[in-house]
């Protein structure tokens, strides 16, 4: 739990390297997670090659935590493996639909949280890159990704250099439905997120980005209509070519 409270998305890294045996433990509690019916429809490409990680640098944005930290891990929803062994063994695998990219998505998922805790009870950082869906055609070329293979997140892993503050949750209340779905009230929503739009943060952002709220400051800065749509179509696109859409 005290690992839980404590986790912070860490965007600045030392060039320590990761020590194998430490890695060892990240990625074996990785494949210790729940899974689809215990076929494991993920793969995950650990990548320590300075070189690699320079070309994936820009499919993140230029971020400069891609090239510090040691370890990249990108998540990958994999329905390959698993179709080439049912093949193997005179079985017709029939995996290659949006059922089953959600379900390696969601096992590629559960997978990158267990690698998480287990870096972080190491005393390693971490920070997810969404960045991972809008560039994912580019990441397949790069990690070389064959046809029902495709990337869902990625993970940077390494020490951290600085600690930043927590950052902000909503409450408990604002997220927590009991028994059935309660629909929010006007008045609901202004308490779940009053402590967020009145913290000295959250003052500061809405000023460097000159808008009156920070509703604003996400529709219309951080994820605009026009870029959700045109990474949508894009992802689509990358699954239909991957072999998850017919």
């Amino acid at each position: 739990m005290e690992v839980i409270d404590q986790h912070r998305s860490i965007r600045k890294y030392k060039d320590d390297p990761v020590p194998q045996e430490i890695l060892d433990k990240i990625l074996n509690a990785a494949i210790r997670a729940s899974n689809t019916g215990n076929m494991q429809m993920y793969s995950i490409i650990v990548t320590t090659d300075k070189d690699i990680k320079k070309e994936l640098s820009p499919c993140h944005f230029n971020q400069p935590m891609v090239n510090q930290a040691p370890v990249i891990l990108t998540f990958c929803a994999d329905i390959n493996r698993f179709s080439k062994w049912c093949e193997l063994r005179g079985a017709k695998p029939e995996y290659d639909n949006f059922l089953w990219f959600l379900n390696g998505m969601t096992d590629a998922i559960l997978a990158s949280g267990n690698a998480a805790l287990e870096a972080e009870t190491h005393g390693l950082g971490i920070c997810y890159l969404g960045t991972t869906l809008y560039t994912a055609e580019k990441i397949c070329d790069i990690l070389e990704l064959p046809q029902g293979v495709v990337p869902v997140t990625t993970l940077v892993v390494g020490y951290p250099d600085g600690t930043p503050e927590l950052t902000d949750r909503l409450p408990l209340e604002g997220v927590i439905h009991k028994n059935k779905y309660r629909e929010y009230t006007d008045q609901n929503i202004e308490d779940i997120w009053k402590e967020k739009e009145n913290s000295e943060e959250t003052g500061k952002l809405i000023e460097i980005n000159g808008l009156p709220n920070l509703a604003r400051v996400f529709t219309d800065k951080r994820y605009t209509g026009k870029d959700n749509q045109a990474f949508s179509d894009s992802y689509m696109a990358v699954l239909k070519k991957q072999g998850f859409l017919k």
